[in-house]
């Protein structure tokens, strides 16, 4: 079901939420300051491209530099992305086909929002964004 989901939202909507996020992410490359950004956008292109499966987990070694470009982001971009993800997944919930789709824009508004010290990792990974502790990294 998940790879049916992936195509339908490949070609319906992630096809072109990733050429935006890419052309972002190169635009935040060209200036030194600004490439975590950069990585970031493209991070969440390749969310963007196949989201039904995965997962946005914080960090735990993500620090006061992440802090403060979440800030920075919020305030230049980061809420008008996220903006545009609830419109568009508000919408997409009025028909019963695009539910699945609406709420998986909606899944993308907390790494829109605020992308530095997030990892996007398989849904049934429950041992991401945590430190390995233990032989053989067991929790």
């Amino acid at each position: 079901m998940r790879t049916i989901l992936n195509v339908l939202w490949l070609v319906l909507a992630g096809f072109w939420l990733a050429v935006g996020y890419v052309v972002a992410g190169v635009v935040c490359c060209i200036l030194i300051i600004t490439i975590p950004f950069g990585i970031a956008s493209f991070r969440i292109a390749a969310y963007a491209l196949w989201p039904f499966g995965r997962s946005i987990v914080r960090k735990p070694t993500a620090g006061a530099l992440s802090l403060i470009g979440n800030i920075i982001w919020i305030v230049a971009v980061g809420w008008w992305l996220a903006l545009g993800h609830l419109v568009t997944g508000a919408l997409l919930c009025l028909t019963i086909i695009g539910i699945p789709f609406g709420v998986a824009n909606i899944k993308m508004i907390p790494v829109s929002l605020t992308p530095l010290g997030h990892e996007i990792v398989p849904s049934g990974d429950r041992t991401a964004g945590r430190p390995a502790s233990g032989p053989g990294g067991l929790a």
